[in-house]
């Protein structure tokens, strides 16, 4: 078999400022690229300067991607909306979807305060859209073990585990298989001295920084992490809390991020010993502030999302030698607490939570970083891809569709028709404005 050609898509931009899944599309493709031809497909950014060709995506332009498709062997991408997915259906490159953020979960939080039938639309979207994943996929990845079990009960209830298919491999790591998010090569070091000391005006040079290196959003508790510092701030006064994500622009999805800031001014905290980003830390100076800091907090309140979630941020920190202190519950907290990185708690439990916090703290960064060195060797991005590289190079044909889509197919046409027809109005109505 010759080099192969391979298009990996990124819903996001990808550029210096990027979110986790920008992030994956491109460390991903950077693997790829050294083993076939790969471009890498994204949504047009002034920022988007990278070493691999890009493609533009543009929902004005859908042929454009028509195009692209005809020259790959592979495609890589997340689940998909109706029109992207049957072009990809239509193509004869072989489709990897990637399943490593379980979006039908996350969107029962993410939706949380909306109206009763919009939420059950949406909610129902997202199903769609992962039910073609399943469905149509020549192969699957995910990232994590707990997230494997999640999809082969899903692939087995919808009938996708056949006899023969059982026979050929026992494992189906033939059609789903493990590709955890990672980190770089290299060790971190320091970029353009842009972490959060200068940043803030009022973080003092010797303040002990506990860093919320993830995003705010609404299925996660940054509140605790207020509360936990509250309590321990008189006993350890050098302590400030710093939120290096932004609060998500659409306020009704920025609740969580609204109450934390809002109980850190009712606790005199605020711009004091309790700090918010109002940025997106561009992606190759994240160092300055993973360097710069303590340990790192990352807190969930106890959900579905919770126990299928891989809370890929936290791979920074492994990747820097940043010990942790996380809320129970998902795969990796397990990790943490099982490998020795850190601490992790319960969720609804401040009182403890502000003690393994301190006890984290006093016992310091440098004796939790051979650990950490340890597991990050595990996670490097060449190391996670490996299951797709292999995958790849075996050249499997793609996987036999006939009779795929005619469970439902009624009902999933009748929302995707529902879906173009909203996209489309709302569209226009942002071209009027």
């Amino acid at each position: 078999m010759g080099r192969q050609r391979v298009l990996v898509i990124s819903e996001d931009p990808v550029g210096e400022e990027m979110g986790g899944n920008a992030i994956r599309a491109f460390e991903l493709a950077k693997v790829l690229a050294q083993h076939a031809e790969v471009k890498l497909a994204a949504p047009s950014s002034a920022a988007a300067q990278t070493e691999l060709p890009q493609v533009p995506l543009d929902a004005d332009e859908p042929q454009r991607l028509v195009s692209e498709l005809r020259d790959v062997d592979v495609v890589l991408t997340l689940p998909q909306g109706p029109g992207r997915s049957a072009q990809l259906r239509r193509s004869n490159a072989r489709v990897v979807y990637d399943l490593y953020d379980p979006k039908p979960l996350q969107m029962f939080e993410a939706m949380a305060g909306k109206r009763p039938a919009e939420r059950a639309y949406w909610a129902r979207i997202a199903l769609d859209h992962t039910l073609e994943a399943l469905l149509a996929g020549d192969f699957l990845i995910c990232a994590g073990d707990r997230q494997r079990d999640l999809w082969l009960g899903a692939l087995l209830a919808a009938g996708q585990i056949s006899p023969s298919l059982y026979e050929t491999d026992p494992t189906l790591r033939c059609l789903l298989d493990v590709v955890p998010f990672g980190i770089p090569p290299e060790p971190p070091a320091p970029f353009a001295g842009n972490g959060p000391r200068e940043r803030f005006a009022g973080l003092e040079q010797d303040a002990e920084i506990v860093l919320w290196n993830g995003g705010l959003w609404d299925w996660l508790d940054p509140v605790a992490a207020v509360q936990a510092v509250a309590l321990i701030v008189e006993r350890r006064p050098r302590v400030r809390l710093v939120f290096m994500g932004a609060a998500p622009s659409d306020p009704a999805q920025a609740r969580a991020a609204s109450a934390a800031h809002r109980l850190a001014a009712e606790r005199g905290l605020l711009d004091r010993v309790v700090f918010f980003n109002d940025r997106r830390v561009p992606y190759p100076e994240r160092s300055d502030w993973l360097l710069a800091a303590t340990c790192a907090i990352s807190l969930h309140t106890e959900h579905l999302e919770t126990r299928f979630s891989f809370r890929t941020r936290l791979l920074d920190c492994f990747w820097a030698g940043l010990p942790i202190v996380c809320t129970a519950g998902d795969e990796l907290a397990d990790l943490v607490e099982r490998a020795g990185l850190g601490a992790s708690v319960p969720a609804g439990r401040p009182e403890l939570l502000a003690e393994r916090l301190l006890g984290v703290i006093e016992r310091g960064r440098s004796s939790y970083e051979p650990a950490l060195a340890e597991v990050a060797g595990r996670y490097r991005w060449t190391t996670a891809a490996a299951p797709l590289v292999a995958w790849m190079r075996a050249g499997a044909p793609p996987r036999p569709s006939a009779g795929i889509y005619a469970r439902s197919a009624g009902g999933r046409r009748a929302r995707a028709g529902a879906t173009r027809l909203l996209r489309a109005l709302m569209r226009a109505a942002r071209r009027i404005s």
